[in-house]
């Protein structure tokens, strides 16, 4: 049992500590933030990083160097670290500040496109990620097939000069206003033995002829959520991102950025915050001291773990099993929060409030059920983590 335990590995890397000079870039962010509040720019809202579409304060963002920050400065980056880049991004998820607009594009395309992307593709797109201009979405989800990537039915055939796309794509965030995704494709013949195999990526621009988008609204009736149709799209050939064939490798790839990131367990905390305001201003019971510190200490646990991912992202290196433990972990954990939230104080949401606790919480709830599911259920990630392990 000893042997067996000790080949196991390791769900999570090192851990790490950010560098001195981080505490003066998060005293320089929150000092913005805390202007913007004062002027009512916006409003804290909860899961920010999906529904707070705001391209002015992105673009306020990119004028301050704070989008990017990982781009290489000949490309309009500030060829930062991404532990700089974590600074950053915790400040604003946990302000509750509207980052919607440029998340995706600087989350993990500006990361992908310096990784797989060519020179042609890295000069047209990064420049403008960098200024808060160039909005992306992502095109993996596909109807009918879940989390299940390895099922996409999207067709790309090689025509002159390029791809023809044809197939639907789902779920996806902003491409009402995004101006490109990624598209994953199958570029060859499924093979029974090797689903993973023949899986090609795209960018594919989203006002080209033959895209259709078309909202998925939620119950609430907003608008975040969207299916792109593809009827006989044309990708030129310098529009393939990476090899013809190597979908798969990349696309696991690029979810180590969208699965280990603070908004997989920060989707909340603006939530977190006015919680603790609202029960300090009355008598606490010792439980609910118990429940609020089991909060407290897990997401600050949660951040180490995701920070580790950050500090081996830094290095070289892709640890998707890790990222797959954070989203898992984190997405529940945020869950609780609401739910927490709404036993603990006897306020009832309102998502007809300006601001405060009831909005929060409202915005909480009705975005709630989809933290466990974008980015890949929990119960797929499960399934990676015990393969990553040898269990399965």
């Amino acid at each position: 049992m000893t042997q067996t335990l000790s080949r196991l590995p390791a769900l999570v890397p090192p851990p790490v500590d950010l560098p001195p000079r981080a505490a003066q870039l998060r005293a320089e962010v929150r000092a913005f933030l805390d202007e913007e509040r004062a002027a009512a720019a916006w409003s804290p809202r909860a899961d920010v990083w999906l529904s707070g579409w705001d391209e002015r304060f992105t673009k306020e963002l990119g004028r301050r160097g704070w989008l990017g920050m990982t781009i290489p400065v000949e490309y309009g980056g500030k060829g930062a670290t991404p532990l700089d880049r974590y600074v950053v991004t915790e400040e604003l998820l946990a302000a509750g500040a509207p980052v919607a607009a440029h998340w995706v594009a600087d989350r993990q395309i500006g990361p992908t496109l310096m990784r797989f992307g060519t020179e042609v593709q890295r000069q047209k797109f990064l420049p403008g990620i960098a200024r808060g201009e160039v909005y992306f979405g992502i095109g993996m989800s596909e109807p009918d097939s879940g989390s299940d990537l390895a099922s996409v039915r999207t067709k790309a055939e090689k025509v002159d000069g390029g791809w023809e796309l044809t197939g639907t794509k789902v779920w996806t965030s902003g491409a009402h206003h995004a101006h490109a995704f990624f598209a994953l494709a199958r570029s060859a013949p499924r093979d029974d033995q090797n689903r993973h195999a023949g899986l090609s990526q795209f960018i594919v621009d989203l006002h080209a002829p033959g895209v259709q988008i078309r909202p998925i609204p939620l119950l609430t009736g907003a608008h975040h959520f969207n299916e792109v149709v593809f009827d006989h799209v044309f990708i030129p050939d310098d529009m393939v991102l990476g090899e013809i064939g190597s979908g798969w490798h990349q696309v696991t790839s690029e979810l180590a950025f969208e699965r280990s990131g603070p908004e997989r367990f920060l989707s909340t905390y603006p939530l977190l915050t006015a919680l603790v305001g609202e029960l300090a201003a009355g008598p606490v019971d010792a439980g609910t001291r118990r429940e609020l510190g089991a909060l407290v200490s897990r997401v600050w646990a949660l951040r180490r773990m995701s920070l580790a991912i950050a500090g081996a992202l830094e290095s070289g290196e892709a640890p998707e099993l890790a990222a797959a433990v954070v989203k898992d972990l984190g997405t529940r954990y945020e869950n609780e929060v609401v739910d927490a939230a709404r036993l603990l104080v006897d306020t009832p949401p309102d998502p007809g409030a300006p601001d405060g606790f009831a909005r929060l919480l409202a915005d909480a709830i009705q975005h709630a059920p989809g933290f466990t599911l974008r980015g890949g259920t929990n119960e797929v990630l499960r399934g990676i983590v015990a393969r990553g392990m040898g269990l399965r």
